[in-house]
């Protein structure tokens, strides 16, 4: 087997239905509370009120005599050990600054009790009769006031930092970090145009259609055993271990169908709970977020304010840039180390090799609650804020910002000097932005188009990148073994969460084996016999586990064919397997895989399998252009999208109809970050946005037209020339949406949600 460019290829490449299709369209597919026992306990958290607050007493004793209470559970009855629920391979970045249950509460949701009943009816009745005394704190809700603020989020001794990543809870620092390359104040003082400017992104929820859930119970010899809707079941299970401060080999994870995750799901949100109910009563028990829990004690986008210098020529080009992040990561510090470099790693390097550039950032901890992952994992705020001012900085130069783009841009072979380095042995960015000019009539259109009817169209442009899972850091690999009769059973530690990477991985095996998809069985996560993947997180599945994959077909193939030719009765050197049989090319006698199978279960023979995994020390990246058509009414500034374009380049695109799919939903989500979504405090810390009635998420109706196209490059490091995908696409929206309203009418909005009310206000200001 060899990885052949495109137009050799028989499975990858093209347009597969995914393997649970039928599953899913017939209401088959099986989600965690569809696998929960009718006997559970319920399991509610009561939630504390104040931002911040240090329980002084807690009563419990008149809502544990509720009929059908199993246990309130408080502090008292927790280990006092500190972990992250950051789902991370270990030694996580993010520190340890979290106790199942805490005596400080940290932000307005933050889990002061869990009460565990028979029924929701008496869950609900005793959590109003837990009595709790608070002597309530001043907190930090201002994220630019918290680094080295006297009120500290976690004053606690026990608090800890696993990796060197610049945290220090002592001044309410996370992480914090400097990098760069050349005099990047030297550079900027001889550049003939500067932009100096500084831009604000909110958090943002994730939104999926699956609330958190878990269900756990104790099996027979006495393990731990949770069934979860989550990303990342391996770590799960290093976090359950060192919540509940058991052994690992205690604990066991499994994976069901998950209804969405998005990032979210990459955090522990709500595995601790009911593991701690069923650890301390030894029955089985289950949590299910409702929506508002999901909304105000989750783990949303990073808050995110960066500060940009962008210095260029009179020609246009760019010779350094400067950036700044300050990153809320709020109550705990779950992804907040990791999230926030690539808000520079991947917005800097667009711009190929400047003179000189700088990259800092500190990440602070408020009294909110905490960040997390999202799609998207940092970029999207970074290339929001770096693709602004470079659209600035066009407007001043009084250049096309798609020509200073096709100036400056990244191009195969250049070196990414703030990419770590990383040589582009794959990349289509040029072709991206001629196809993307040519899809929305750019020349045509740029930059503005008065309608005649009071409303005026302008379209606005920005590039982006992202990486194929972290170099050096995760892993995946698979197990393929050969049964009866010759199918394939294939076993990833992958977590397919409605992305399809159950059909990508199935597509490459059948690939590499020269098999029909029929011919293999995709089995997903169970930590106990599934091979250990770092899980479904920083665009990793398709460029990591696609390479176990790979690498484990050509080990199995040559176990076939070394088990054929014992068969046969003859030399390895003189077989051949074509995916159906093995032949003598000397003879001409073959064996089926079918009789393989067959042989190899019936007679007591080694079993036929392999398996392999794969880390890569490059994270190659994808690249992508964005271009939206926006019309503006002049009277009221409210904007409207009428079209979105996007151009990608993710390699070879395995499967073109799920691809096409993840980016259109990527872009949707885009389009919410820009124009719609916002969490909203009051001075106290609570959050207003507890219900889709209060956060606004776009619909179907509010994302316009959006068409997209591939442009594919060929990686040579990646399974069949691919690379990632899944993050990439939420990266372009909020700053083309900006370009297109600053040439509209001239209104530059850098405080994102982009809402009608800030152009309004922003043209009245310009009269």
């Amino acid at each position: 087997m060899n990885m052949e460019r495109t137009e050799e290829l028989r499975v990858v490449n093209h347009p597969v239905a995914k393997v649970d299709s039928e599953a899913l369209v017939t209401g088959k597919a099986v989600y965690t509370n569809d696998l929960a026992p009718a006997d559970c306990l319920i399991v509610k958290i009561v939630r504390s009120p104040h931002a911040h607050a240090l329980i002084k007493e807690i009563d419990t004793s008149r809502a544990e005599a509720v009929p059908g209470i199993e246990c309130v559970l408080t502090y008292k009855d927790c280990p006092d050990k500190r972990f992250t629920l950051a789902g991370q391979t270990y030694p996580e970045p993010s520190p340890y600054d979290r106790l199942i249950l805490d005596q400080r509460m940290r932000f307005v949701g933050d889990a002061a009790a869990i009460v565990a009943g028979t029924s929701e009816e008496a869950v609900k009745k005793a959590m109003k009769l837990v009595k709790i005394k608070y002597e309530v704190l001043e907190p930090v809700l201002d994220f630019r006031k918290a680094k080295d603020n006297p009120i500290l989020v976690h004053p606690e001794e026990n608090w800890r930092s696993l990796c060197n990543v610049g945290a220090d809870n002592k001044r309410n620092l996370c992480a914090h970090d400097v990098c760069g390359e050349g005099d990047v104040d030297a550079v900027l003082d001889s550049c003939d145009y500067v932009i100096d400017r500084v831009y604000h992104t909110k958090a943002n929820q994730q939104t999926m259609m699956e609330t958190f859930r878990t269900y756990t119970y104790m099996d027979a010899y006495g393990r731990l055993n949770v069934v979860s809707s989550t990303q990342v079941p391996f770590h799960v299970r290093r976090i359950l271990g060192n919540a509940l401060d058991i052994p690992k080999h205690k604990v066991r994870v499994i994976k069901p169908r998950i209804g969405g995750g998005f990032g979210a799901k990459q955090t522990s949100v709500s595995e601790v709970y009911p593991a701690l109910v069923t650890w301390k009563t030894g029955k089985p028990a289950k949590i299910i977020y409702t929506r508002e829990e999901s909304m105000i004690a989750s783990s949303p986008r990073h808050e995110m304010e960066m500060h940009v210098r962008v210095g260029a020529d009179k020609e246009g080009r760019i010779r350094a840039i400067d950036l700044h992040t300050l990153s809320n990561t709020g109550a705990f510090g779950e992804h907040g180390p990791t999230t926030v470099g690539l808000s520079g790693h991947k917005s800097i390097p667009l711009y190929g090799s400047p003179e000189a550039f700088r990259f800092t950032y500190d990440v602070v901890y408020t009294n909110v609650m905490s960040a997390g992952a999202y799609r998207g994992y940092g970029a999207t705020q970074g290339i929001f804020a770096v693709e602004s001012a470079v659209n600035e900085l066009a407007q001043t130069l009084g250049m096309d910002p798609t020509v200073l783009r096709e100036k400056n841009m990244v191009r195969e072979g250049m070196v990414m000097p703030a990419y770590y380095g990383e040589t582009t042995k794959s990349c289509a960015l040029d072709r991206c932005m001629a196809r993307a000019k040519e899809m929305i009539g750019w020349d045509e259109k740029y930059p503005c188009r008065d309608m005649g009817n009071g409303k005026v169209r302008g379209v606005g442009v920005a590039m982006a990148m992202q990486g194929s899972g972290i170099s050096h850091v995760d892993t995946g690999s698979v197990a393929i073994k050969v049964n009866d009769d010759g199918y394939y059973s294939l076993m990833i530690g992958a977590t397919d969460m409605g992305t399809g990477c159950d059909t990508i991985l199935t597509q490459m095996a059948a690939e590499c084996l020269d098999c029909d998809m029929s011919d293999i069985l995709v089995h997903g996560v169970d930590t106990d016999v599934s091979p250990y993947d770092c899980g479904s997180y920083a665009s990793s599945t398709t460029y990591v586990t696609g390479m176990a994959v790979v690498r484990t077909c050509e080990t199995l193939r040559k176990k076939i064919c070394e088990r054929g030719a014992e068969y046969l009765g003859c030399s390895v050197e003189d077989v051949e397997f074509d995916g159906q049989k093995v032949t003598n090319l000397k003879t001409g006698e073959s064996i089926t895989r079918r009789d393989i199978g067959n042989k190899v279960m019936s007679f007591n023979n080694e079993p036929l399998s392999a398996s392999e995994a794969f880390s890569s020390p490059t994270s190659p990246p994808p690249f992508m252009v964005g271009m939206a058509e926006v019309e503006i009414d002049k009277e009221t500034g409210v904007p409207e999208l009428i079209d979105y374009v996007a151009v990608v380049d993710c390699g070879t695109v395995v499967n073109p109809s799920l691809a096409r799919v993840q980016v259109e939903g990527g872009i949707a989500q885009g389009i919410g970050m820009a124009l719609y979504e916002d969490i909203v405090y009051n001075e106290k810390g609570k959050n207003y946005s507890n219900s889709f009635m209060q956060y606004k998420i776009p619909s179907r109706l509010d994302v316009g037209t959006i068409r997209v196209e591939f442009e594919s490059s060929y990686e040579p490091t990646g399974p069949f020339g691919a690379k990632s995908i899944g993050e990439i696409v939420i990266n372009t929206p909020s700053p083309a949406i900006s370009n297109a309203i600053q040439n509209v009418v001239g209104v530059i909005i850098r405080e994102l949600p982009m809402t009608a009310e800030k152009i309004y206000w922003g043209m009245q200001k310009d009269k």
